[in-house]
Formats: structure tokens, sequence, C-alpha cells
């Protein structure tokens, strides 16, 4: 789950995958952005079918790549 994550953040943010790690804090690297989090939604619907509420989406749940994979994890088992 954290390698398919990091490929979504590698097209996103316009980095090499080999250039993110799981506790990369994307918003504070500046590799993250409003318009960002928007692409990752749309990403993280198509790609793991799990819808994300941008309203109630807080920043420190997609803090880290990590943080995604976890927050799609258990998503996807509730």
């Amino acid at each position: 789950m954290e390698q398919e994550v990091i490929s979504v953040l590698s097209e996103i943010c316009g980095v090499d995958e080999s250039e993110i790690e799981p506790d990369m804090k994307l918003f504070e690297l500046g590799l993250f952005d409003s318009f960002g989090v928007v692409q990752l939604l749309v990403e993280v619907e198509s790609r793991f079918s799990v819808v994300w509420d941008i309203e109630t989406l807080k920043r420190e749940e997609i803090a880290t790549p990590g943080l995604i994979a976890e927050k799609i994890k258990a998503d996807t088992a509730s």
C-alpha cells in the first residue's frame, strides 16, 4: 500500500519515487498544497475506492505518505 501511495504522490508532486520517504512531511517541504490535496482525493477514490470529504479531512491525517497509506488501509477495512 505504501509503495502505491508513493507512486501516486510522485505523479502529483512531480518528483521521482526514490525521493519520497514514508515519513516525509509533504506540506512542510513544499511538495503538497491545496491543489495537491484535491488531486490526492481524486486518485485515492479512483485507485482505492475510498472517498474522503475534503471538508472533514484533516491535514495531519495526510501529512506524510505513511499516514496516507494508514488512512487508506483503515478506510478500506471499514
